[in-house]
C-alpha cells in the first residue's frame, strides 16, 4: 500500500529562534508554525517580543541562533538572497514611512520600479488599481502631508502588497492613528484577510484580533505561551500570565 504524502510544511516557521540585543534577549527559544491563508495576530505586553519577531522573519534584523524557513527552506542560512525573500514577504510598520517630498503614487511605485526594475508603465497600472481598491484612487497626486494619517498607512499597505507578497506583517499598524481613523485601516486587513492572504499581525487591536484571526499567539519574555483560536484564548486562556494581561486590557476598555 502506498504511503500517504508527507503534509505539506507550514508556510512559515520559527523554529528555537533567539534574538539578542546586548544583554538582552528578546527572543528566547520562539517557536511559531503558520499556515497558508491563515490570520495570526501576536498579542502581550510590550516588550515581549512581538516587534523583533516580524523584523527577523522579514529578514531586517539577523537572529542569533535557530531557524526561520518559509515554504520549508530555510531563510535565515548564510548566503540567502535577503532581497528574494522579501520579495515574497512584506512588511508594513506603525509608522508609515512615506517620503514627504513624493506623491502617493510614487511612494508606492518606488520600490517595485528601484529595487523589482519593474516598468513604470506597468508599477503604475497596478498601484492605480491598488490604491483604488482601498479608495485612494482620488489621492495619487497628493503629498503624505496633505492626506490623513489613516490614508497614509493604506497607502503603506499598499506599498507592501505592490509585490505580490506571499505573507504580510503587520507591526502595530493603527497604534500610531487617531482612534476615529483605525477603522478604516482595519477594514482594508479585514478585507486581505478575506481575501485569503496569510499575514501575521502585532496588534493591540484586541476586538480586531478575535473578529479576524484565525488564531491569536500571547507572547511572554520572547516565547509563544499560548496559541489558540481567538474565541478559546480571549474566552478562557489557560495560563495565568495570559489571564492577568486580558484582564488588564479587559480593565482598560480594550477588549
Amino acid at each position: 500500500m502506498a504511503e500517504h504524502a508527507a503534509a505539506a510544511a507550514p508556510k512559515l516557521e520559527l523554529v528555537d529562534v533567539v534574538k539578542r540585543y546586548g544583554d538582552r534577549t528578546v527572543l528566547d527559544g520562539m517557536t511559531l508554525s503558520i499556515d497558508e491563508h491563515e490570520v495570526v495576530c501576536l498579542i502581550g505586553p510590550s516588550g515581549c517580543g512581538k516587534s523583533t519577531l516580524l523584523r527577523c522573519v522579514d529578514l531586517l534584523d539577523p537572529i542569533d541562533a535557530g531557524a526561520i524557513r518559509l515554504d520549508g527552506q530555510a531563510i535565515t542560512r548564510p548566503g540567502v538572497d535577503t532581497n528574494a525573500v522579501r520579495r515574497r514577504i512584506g512588511i508594513v510598520f506603525q509608522s508609515f514611512n512615506l517620503f514627504p517630498h513624493m506623491s502617493v503614487l510614487d511612494n508606492v511605485t518606488l520600490g517595485a520600479r528601484r529595487a523589482q526594475r519593474r516598468d513604470r508603465v506597468d508599477a503604475e497600472a497596478q498601484a492605480r488599481e491598488l490604491l483604488d481598491r482601498f479608495g485612494l484612487g482620488d489621492k495619487i497626486d497628493e503629498f503624505p502631508n496633505r492626506i490623513s494619517g489613516g490614508q497614509n498607512q493604506r497607502a503603506a499597505i499598499v506599498r507592501a502588497l505592490m509585490s505580490d507578497p506571499e505573507i504580510l506583517l503587520l507591526d502595530e499598524v493603527t497604534s500610531a492613528l487617531d482612534p476615529e481613523l483605525v477603522g478604516e485601516v482595519l477594514g482594508v486587513i479585514r478585507e486581505l484577510a478575506d481575501r485569503g492572504l496569510t499575514m501575521v499581525l502585532a496588534t493591540h487591536e484586541m476586538g480586531f484580533a478575535r473578529d479576524v484571526a484565525h488564531r491569536v499567539c500571547f507572547l511572554h519574555e520572547g516565547r509563544v505561551l499560548e496559541s489558540a483560536p481567538p474565541q478559546e484564548l480571549f474566552g478562557s486562556p489557560r495560563h495565568e500570565r495570559t489571564q492577568q494581561f486580558l484582564q488588564r486590557v479587559t480593565e482598560a476598555g480594550r477588549l
